[in-house]
């Protein structure tokens, strides 16, 4: 655990000298436990440039695992002692949607709660999302799909997202009550890359249908998305909770697919064999409380 300790702080100032000034370590000290800790490990973890140094490809994986090593550490010697407040940190993954417009309030009670841990927030992916939270490099993710096929991950559905296919008022199916999968032949869609995957709702619809298209532009923002489908780019697929506002304001507008509901689930997502801390479960509660509170309003009939 020092050596770990001392590891990230040279990680965080890149330099033996400032590292032993913060932990008030000789600088020798510092040097021998970075070299007692690459012997243990039989790798280099800094490339030593003249005055400098940078992590290594090796020291930035041992990187994301040290910290969390830390974390547990202090949050295990909290829960043993009997500490009265939560401690320790989380990390967990979410897509921008759920970033945007429905965990602000999760974090708001949390943090209120249990204002002494620390979270760290990471945008979603659905690549390597599963193997970071077997590792334990992510905690707990949050995912819009609508579903996950993993022995080893324990899900559970909070709340339905409604998706709509938006594109410009002026747009050449905009005046229609209802359209068609075919009707979409030959539109550029825009898609998010950082939304994780209800993007293949649409996709498994056009291809249902054999539908072609002109092709696909990704972004990694869905305000970008939003900008160019008001520029008219072409037309995207995004959960109705992004656009409520440019829709009222007649920037956008909805190709409704009549009867045809798009829609996918917030799923809260862990590996099944971890040991679930008091933290952890902490923030997991708070999720289910307040994410279902939240579509309940959603659902509630809309006064005039």
């Amino acid at each position: 655990i020092r050596q770990l300790k001392t590891f990230l702080t040279v990680a965080r100032f890149l330099s033996f000298n400032r590292a032993a000034t913060h932990l008030h370590y000789a600088q020798s000290s510092i040097s021998s436990q970075i070299q007692a800790l690459e012997d243990e490990l039989g790798v280099q973890l800094f490339d030593r440039l003249g005055r400098g140094i940078l992590l290594t490809d090796a020291g930035m994986r041992l990187l994301q695992y040290a910290e969390k090593i830390i974390d547990l550490a202090d949050e295990t010697r909290s829960e043993l002692v009997g500490a009265k407040e939560l401690t320790g940190a989380l990390t967990i993954k979410m897509p921008e949607t759920l970033g945007v417009h429905r965990l602000p309030d999760v974090i708001g009670v949390f943090r209120s709660c249990f204002p002494k841990v620390r979270l760290r927030f990471t945008s979603c992916t659905h690549e390597g999302l599963q193997k970071d939270l077997r590792k334990g490099i992510t905690d707990l993710a949050f995912l819009l799909a609508e579903s996950i096929q993993a022995a080893d991950l324990a899900v559970e559905a909070l709340g339905i997202e409604p998706l709509v296919i938006v594109a410009h008022p002026r747009h050449r199916l905009a005046a229609r009550p209802a359209i068609r999968p075919k009707d979409l032949e030959g539109e550029t869609i825009l898609y998010s890359t950082v939304d994780c995957s209800y993007r293949r709702s649409l996709e498994s619809l056009l291809n249902s249908e054999k539908v072609r298209y002109d092709g696909a532009l990704e972004f990694n923002s869905i305000e970008s998305i939003k900008r160019c489908v008001m520029a008219g780019t072409g037309i995207s697929i995004l959960p109705e909770v992004t656009v409520e506002e440019d829709l009222s304001r007649g920037r956008l507008t909805v190709l409704s697919l009549g009867e045809e509901k798009l829609e996918v689930a917030t799923l809260m997502i862990w590996y099944r064999d971890r040991w679930l801390s008091p933290t952890l479960n902490a923030f997991m509660q708070v999720a289910r409380e307040v994410l279902s509170e939240s579509y309940r309003r959603d659902e509630s009939p809309r006064q005039p």
